[in-house]
């Protein structure tokens, strides 16, 4: 009952050190000045935003930690690192962004109930939400590409994204104030932005949690899968297939292959990991062939 293990590492990972670093130092002077400003003017939108940015920064370093201890080597005690890091980054990402949703909204209703009775400059809003809506949007930039493929990156370019356009509502909410003079505005304005982030975070949510437990990448259909392997030549049986995700850019297979007829060699299994790794993205594969599925229930023992 042969076991054969292949991996793939065709895939080179992008390093994102300088776009963490560039992001995260951006966002702490912004935030600085968004709440000097916000104090000064009395401007919920740019406290809210600072706000944001802050739940940002926070959001960046974990996923910078988080692609950093992926990188350290496999030791006897963690066989696979602490890739699995970036999934939980990812996750508690999702997390950070939703507590800060929350925090805005509880105080742009308060300031709606018990509306401030200053003015607020709403040119002063406009100038310095506006340097928010460059800063965060040359940031998110810099993880567009890396989205698609790795979530953790997705996570902070998510983040990104949202506070460029919390920034743009706020610059919205000033030019509306300047020309109506209704000041509720600001805290309406930064309601409506609240929605936007949270359909968005959603998503990173739910993807993230689906990822820690060990689910099927949504990337994969797992039943295609099983078709390709079912439809190898000499392939009887296909069982205990797992798939799951080593981190937010590795995937990993498990599965049990009978074949009753000739023996197969390690060029089969190389030819199928390959196969998998281009058809489906998995890049960590280990195959069992066995000669009948009873083999597998009465003499398997672990790898």
């Amino acid at each position: 009952m042969p076991h054969n293990h292949n991996h793939s590492h065709s895939r080179q990972h992008r390093n994102y050190n300088k776009a963490f670093g560039f992001g995260i130092a951006l966002n702490v002077i912004y935030i600085v000045v968004e709440v000097v400003f916000g104090l000064i003017i009395n401007s919920m939108a740019l406290i809210a935003d600072a706000g944001h940015n802050f739940s940002d920064v926070l959001g960046l370093l974990l996923a910078w930690g988080a692609a950093y201890l992926a990188g350290f080597s496999v030791t006897n005690k963690r066989t696979y690192g602490f890739r699995k890091s970036t999934i939980l980054a990812a996750l508690f990402n999702a997390i950070i962004l939703l507590a800060a949703v929350g925090a805005i909204t509880i105080e742009s209703i308060r300031k709606i109930l018990e509306p401030e009775p200053e003015p607020i400059a709403g040119t002063t809003m406009m100038i310095v939400a506006g340097v928010g809506v460059i800063i965060n949007t040359l940031t998110a930039l810099l993880f567009m590409k890396g989205r698609e493929k790795d979530l953790n990156i997705k996570g902070a370019f998510l983040h990104m994204a949202a506070d460029a356009g919390v920034s743009l509502g706020v610059v919205a909410a000033g030019f509306l104030i300047n020309l109506t003079g209704f000041f509720l505005l600001d805290p309406i304005i930064s309601l409506v932005i609240v929605i936007v982030i949270t359909i968005g975070t959603w998503s990173l949510l739910k993807d993230s949690f689906h990822l820690s437990m060990d689910a099927v990448p949504r990337n994969i259909v797992f039943e295609e899968v099983k078709k390709y392997l079912s439809s190898l030549e000499g392939v009887e049986e296909v069982h205990d297939l797992h798939i799951w995700a080593m981190s937010t850019t590795e995937t990993a297979l498990t599965v049990h292959l009978v074949i009753p007829g000739e023996q197969k060699n390690d060029k089969f299994v190389s030819k199928v990991c390959e196969q998998l790794h281009r058809k489906f993205s998995i890049e960590h594969s280990t195959i069992q062939i066995e000669k009948s599925s009873q083999s597998a229930s009465h003499e398997d023992v672990n790898v």
